[in-house]
């Protein structure tokens, strides 16, 4: 199917469905297991494969897999030979091995199942954009254009994320995209009061507008991501943060993990193999550590997925082997044994004695 608009008549129906949804109680935790052991009804889900979990991304109602594709692919060059750059982050213009890399790896989800991509720079959004070209009923797009939101001085105004989100799309060649997630200042509590009901402003007219199916944020501020989720949660209908294998849920009725809960968000998590910090190896394939980071990878990803609350874990991945070994991850036994956990927290401590001074706020998110 090719890229076509989203009508009014069909943002008209998200929001019933949404409605339904919480009018006849459907568990914010909604899941179908791999194999579909409930007999759920599957033919809503977008891409569904048997081999695949799916959950439900709160008061959306989308159906999203239980793992799926970051923006970021970071140690590129490890899988495109030609890359020639110090900066994972290089766009790829002129670079068909890159085009083709991305291209690759997107069929690779999309057989395995997948079917949620989240990019969040410039560079992202018009890579994945030209990757699914043609293909956009098989996955749904996560869209921030990071470098002209909330982080920059001079986009904090209705007018102008407006202008950066039309303008953003125009470069992709997207008419519109399925979730947009404006990313904040890590800290978002440095956003003044009127800069973020300007942000919330935007969401509602991106809806409206027929150019955002559905809205949300991403921030690194626990307490304060709970106070906006109390205060919009109309707007904020998905939340980015971090999750890695470190991550504990924290039994609070007061604590962020059960607002997310109780009032039905979504919930990608970020850097769930803390930017890399948790492998030994350097991702290149056949590389000496290659089979204990890829046993590492799954088991993190399974770790993650015990917190029913998290839609998914949303890692970078740079080749089609690599989407295979995480997809595998959602088949294997969830709860990990006694010497998967003590081999998790091994590289969990290394990771964290390693991480670079850039991601240090990972520590912050050892409880939710």
């Amino acid at each position: 199917m090719s890229q076509a608009p989203v009508t009014r008549r069909q943002f008209v129906c998200d929001g019933a469905l949404a409605a339904a949804g919480a009018a006849i109680g459907l568990s914010a935790t909604f899941t179908v297991h791999a194999g579909n052991p409930e007999q759920a009804d599957t033919r809503k889900i977008l891409n569904y494969n048997p081999d695949m979990e799916y959950r439900r991304c709160g008061k959306t109602n989308l159906m999203v897999s239980a793992v799926c594709l970051g923006g970021h692919w970071k140690r590129i060059e490890k899988a495109v030979k030609s890359w020639g750059s110090t900066s994972w982050l290089s766009s790829g213009a002129g670079k068909p091995e890159f085009d083709q890399n991305r291209a690759d790896v997107v069929s690779r989800c999309i057989e395995r199942g997948m079917n949620y991509i989240d990019a969040c720079v410039s560079h992202e959004v018009v890579a994945y954009a030209k990757a699914l070209k043609g293909r956009r009923d098989k996955m749904y797009l996560g869209y921030s254009w990071y470098e002209h939101e909330m982080r920059s001085d001079g986009f904090r105004t209705f007018a102008k994320l407006k202008e950066s989100f039309q303008n953003g799309l125009k470069q992709a060649g997207l008419e519109y995209v399925d979730l947009w997630r404006v990313t904040c200042h890590e800290q978002s509590s440095q956003h003044s009061e009127s800069e973020l009901d300007e942000l919330v402003k935007t969401l509602d007219w991106a809806k409206h507008a027929g150019l955002a199916r559905f809205t949300g944020i991403s921030s690194h501020d626990r307490p304060h991501i709970k106070k906006l989720l109390e205060k919009y949660p109309q707007q904020i209908e998905v939340v980015c943060t971090p999750y890695t294998a470190r991550t504990k849920v924290v039994e609070d009725a007061a604590g962020l993990w059960a607002t997310m809960k109780r009032l039905d968000v979504g919930w990608f998590g970020i850097k769930p193999f803390a930017s890399n910090s948790l492998f030994k190896g350097d991702s290149a394939p056949g590389n000496p550590h290659e089979a204990e980071d890829n046993r590492l990878a799954r088991s993190a990803i399974r770790y993650i997925l015990c917190n029913p609350a998290i839609t998914a874990p949303i890692p970078g991945l740079i080749s089609p082997q690599q989407v295979d070994n995480v997809a595998a991850a959602v088949k294997e036994r969830r709860q990990l044994d006694a010497g998967e956990r003590a081999e998790l927290e091994r590289a969990m401590d290394r990771a964290w004695a390693s991480l670079p001074s850039h991601y240090q706020f990972l520590k912050n998110w050892e409880y939710v």
